[in-house]
């Protein structure tokens, strides 16, 4: 069953969510979020899509199938899906409740997406199910502090932003590894906050 408060939650920022998100943030982080997704090749899951913001910073000529579980999320990227040079198909789906078959996709990359997932390792290990083993998670997320007094002002602001969006305080690190996964690469880029994690599915998973 797809979670229908998650998905009202994200339908009711869907029209102007391009404007809270799509200049400070998004135009910082972009060559950053390039640099990832140029990891792409073979069948790759995209989570979440959104309003399709990350699509400038995908490579040319990939097979990507993006998942959002918003529909206004998905149509109000419907024009950037299109531009795209190569395929994207969008989806509006669960990652809880992911329609695929095991082993199905070679890679999967998220962005800014495990704040806001309300079972986070269950989601992760949705994933799992679905990459073939050996398979490559590649995450460009924002999490909690381990650095005082960020790790406390950070939580105290979830208790906020969970009610209309994104949790500030999730240990996603600890979280991908508590999933099951090879961890292979953390990298910093703004304190402990911003960040990119790199791991994989065991081989003989």
């Amino acid at each position: 069953m797809t979670d229908l408060v998650t998905q009202d939650k994200w339908d009711k920022l869907a029209a102007n969510f391009d404007v809270m998100a799509g200049n400070g943030a998004e135009k910082r982080w972009l060559p950053k979020k390039r640099e990832l997704f140029s990891h792409m090749q073979g069948k790759v899951l995209f989570l979440a899509l959104g309003t399709g913001l990350d699509i400038v910073a995908f490579p040319p000529g990939q097979d990507i199938t993006a998942i959002d579980i918003s529909p206004k999320m998905v149509e109000q990227a419907e024009s950037r899906v299109a531009a795209y040079d190569g395929t994207i198909d969008a989806r509006v789906m669960d990652v809880h409740e992911l329609d695929f078959p095991d082993g199905h996709f070679d890679q999967v990359f998220t962005s800014c997406t495990f704040c806001s997932v309300p079972d986070p390792i269950a989601g992760l290990r949705s994933l799992q199910r679905v990459l073939k083993p050996g398979g490559e998670l590649y995450m460009f997320e924002h999490t909690g502090s381990r650095v005082f007094p960020f790790n406390m002002m950070m939580k105290l602001m979830s208790q906020l932003t969970e009610r209309v969006g994104p949790s500030m305080s999730r240990q996603t690190v600890a979280n991908v590894h508590e999933a099951g996964y090879e961890l292979l690469e953390v990298e910093n880029l703004f304190l402990d906050v911003v960040k990119i994690i790199k791991a994989r599915v065991p081989a003989h998973h």
